[in-house]
């Protein structure tokens, strides 16, 4: 009788765990979430903004002492790594991002609860702070496995999933229940064989060569990373 089929051998050593960082890039430095420095200029961003908020975990917090509560839970969650995104340009917090659902025995994390404010949403800024947690988790960190994961029916979420180089994978329907409505969670990932090829993607993309003088790009990251 042959031998069943087995799945090649991977050293089993673990991932180290993410902790607060600071990545540095052209358009966007992440830095540790700090409430106390960070969130007058993020509140400012998304008061009044509800749309912001749809997908997302929580409700639109009602007031600055809501949003600062909020932002004080996050900073001190014990299995998530918090990073506020600074734009350059601004000079200011303009969203934020972390590293959650960290496995690393298996050397598998997640990226997710992300909140851009509108300044940055579909800029470089946004692309590059991306860039910088993905280079982090494969080139520093070691993992093997990068994941996106979002409700089915938040379509920019899936669009930004696939151009940013992450394979959709399925959906998990009836997922979570989230703000008393059924999510259908849509899954992404990106292995660290992708990696070599949508580093050069995004590298490419981020090239100042990349935009004419009106700041329009010659070439779509998701043509790069197709």
């Amino acid at each position: 009788m042959a031998d069943p089929p087995i799945g090649p051998a991977v050293e089993a050593h673990p991932a180290k765990r993410p902790q607060p960082a600071t990545l540095i890039g052209r358009y966007a430095t992440l830095l540790p979430l700090d409430p106390s420095a960070h969130g007058e200029a993020l509140y400012g961003a998304i008061r009044g903004r509800d749309d912001v908020w749809v997908y997302l975990f929580e409700p639109p917090p009602p007031t600055r002492a809501a949003f600062d509560a909020l932002l004080q839970r996050k900073a001190a969650h014990p299995d998530r790594v918090y990073l506020t995104v600074m734009d350059h340009t601004l000079g200011q917090a303009a969203g934020y991002a972390c590293y959650m659902r960290i496995d690393d025995a298996h050397r598998s994390i997640e990226v997710g609860d992300i909140l851009f404010t509108p300044a940055i949403q579909r800029t470089r800024t946004a692309t590059e702070a991306m860039y910088l947690m993905a280079m982090h988790v494969f080139e520093d960190l070691g993992y093997r496995r990068y994941e996106w994961k979002c409700n089915d029916l938040n379509e920019p979420s899936k669009r930004a999933a696939t151009r940013l180089g992450f394979r959709f994978e399925g959906v998990f329907r009836q997922h979570m229940i989230i703000k008393g409505r059924n999510r259908d969670t849509a899954w992404f990932a990106m292995l660290d064989a992708d990696w070599p090829a949508r580093k050069a993607a995004f590298e490419q993309w981020l090239d100042p060569a990349n935009f004419d003088a009106a700041g329009r790009q010659r070439v779509a990251l998701s043509a790069l990373t197709r």
